[in-house]
């Protein structure tokens, strides 16, 4: 019987002739069909009438509210964080509220604070920022140090007994978690000095700028690196920027030595209190055409005099790469440096530097088979390329002494037109009259 029931709804299907049926009629049947009313023998008669269905009077059921986390409830704590990174890979150290080509250093660690809670939202402004030195894109940092409020877990009163430390958050171990690989926090410091900043409160910033020595006189550049020591007006070793209003260019510089490395890679090490935008590279510039013998190395302490060089001449900075803060010195701090969680993290940078020497190997692999040793180039005054530290130089037919190149703007004539700029900006515009 239920195969003859079966039969007759396959042959009344069958015999429903949806190709002449129109467009409203389809819709209606498939309506109809969803809502489990009408037949295929009523469907056409119906599908001009609107079909009422029994309205669902059952309340729906609330969506439970998600809790807001309140963080003005929480208690919080001034703090310090030393971290180190690899600075290829992002667009400098310092936040920006401008969009970058790549992310910034600070970008990535303000986004994790805010994303783990420790810090109200992904702003510097919110928990009294302040970093130590502050590194442009391509440069990296063994030992930086930003100071600032975060979320804690402990009562002011608890937060000063250094026996409650391991029951603070696990600041260390939250922010690698959260990071890249080439960003890691490498110490805490849960009570800082009284009035503690990250950057008035630094003694002095040590740097190291690495390069091979390859075609380069070493002694040379140790004798100009020693004239860079002491108190001395910049100007000339640095880019100006109007914006920072910048006249007093006297900087003091505690140490500047070449350093062997290993093999062929040697440093210019260079301790000094504070330094200008784009100090370093200018001066490791200097010595590069020291180290090639284009210049003197009295060069170092003629470009020093302003009343021989008022404005700076024309001259390349050296590349960003190999430049790094490698330390930051503060007054005795108590760092914490221990990690419990840390093995897996030493597992994540140890996959990363596994892959950068891999890819070194393969480089060099490479440069057998490609140049395989033979190629040499010897630069002179009458022809060659100018080592500025990224393996290939500035190409020149006749190198054109520092002494006799064009020289730019002086800081007064930059600072005085970023201000006329500025003013014509802020100027209103009249209105059209009618």
């Amino acid at each position: 019987m239920m195969r003859n029931i079966g039969g007759m709804i396959k042959r009344g299907l069958a015999e429903v002739k949806y190709a002449e049926w129109s467009k409203e009629e389809l819709i209606k049947r498939i309506e109809q069909l969803e809502n489990g009313v009408g037949s295929v023998e009523t469907s056409r008669h119906t599908s001009s009438t609107q079909v009422h269905l029994k309205p669902d009077t059952s309340a729906p059921t609330p969506k439970k509210a998600k809790k807001q986390f309140a963080f003005h409830e929480q208690h919080q704590r001034f703090i310090a964080i030393k971290f180190a990174y690899l600075g290829w890979n992002y667009s400098g150290l310092a936040y920006q509220y401008e969009p970058t080509p790549l992310p910034t250093v600070e970008q990535c660690i303000v986004e994790a604070l805010a994303k783990a809670k420790l810090i109200e939202k992904a702003d510097p402004d919110c928990c009294g920022f302040s970093r130590c030195g502050r590194t442009d894109r391509g440069v990296s940092a063994m030992n930086q140090v930003i100071s600032l409020r975060v979320r804690s877990q402990l009562s002011p009163e608890a937060q000063q007994k250094q026996t409650n430390d391991d029951k603070e958050l696990p600041y260390m171990s939250i922010l690698n978690s959260m990071l890249p690989t080439d960003i890691r926090v490498t110490a805490i410091c849960l009570r800082p000095p009284k009035d503690f900043d990250a950057r008035f409160s630094c003694l002095y910033r040590h740097y190291r700028y690495f390069f091979f020595s390859e075609g380069l006189d070493i002694d040379l550049m140790k004798q100009g690196a020693k004239f860079y020591e002491g108190v001395h007006d910049f100007r000339n070793f640095c880019k100006l920027d109007g914006s920072k209003q910048i006249t007093n260019f006297m900087r003091e510089v505690h140490g500047a030595s070449i350093c062997h490395l290993k093999d062929d890679i040697w440093y210019l090490d260079l301790k000094g209190s504070a330094f200008l935008w784009h100090q370093v590279r200018c001066m490791m510039a200097i010595l590069f055409m020291v180290g090639q013998k284009l210049e003197e190395p009295s060069i170092v302490t003629a470009m020093l005099d302003i009343s021989k060089y008022p404005a700076r001449p024309v001259y390349e900075m050296a590349n960003d790469i190999p430049l790094v803060l490698y330390n930051c010195h503060y007054p005795q701090m108590e760092w914490i440096e221990s990690d419990s969680r840390a093995p897996k993290f030493y597992a994540q940078f140890r996959g990363m530097l596994s892959d950068y020497r891999l890819k070194s190997n393969m480089a060099k692999l490479m440069d057998e088979w490609y140049i395989g040793g033979s190629f040499q180039q010897n630069t002179t005054i009458h022809g060659g390329s100018v080592n500025v530290g990224d393996g290939c130089g500035r190409k020149f037919k006749k190198y054109t002494p520092l002494a006799e190149r064009k020289v730019g703007e002086t800081p007064d004539v930059v600072n005085q037109r970023y201000l006329e700029r500025k003013a014509r900006k802020e100027q209103p515009i009249d209105e059209p009259t009618v």
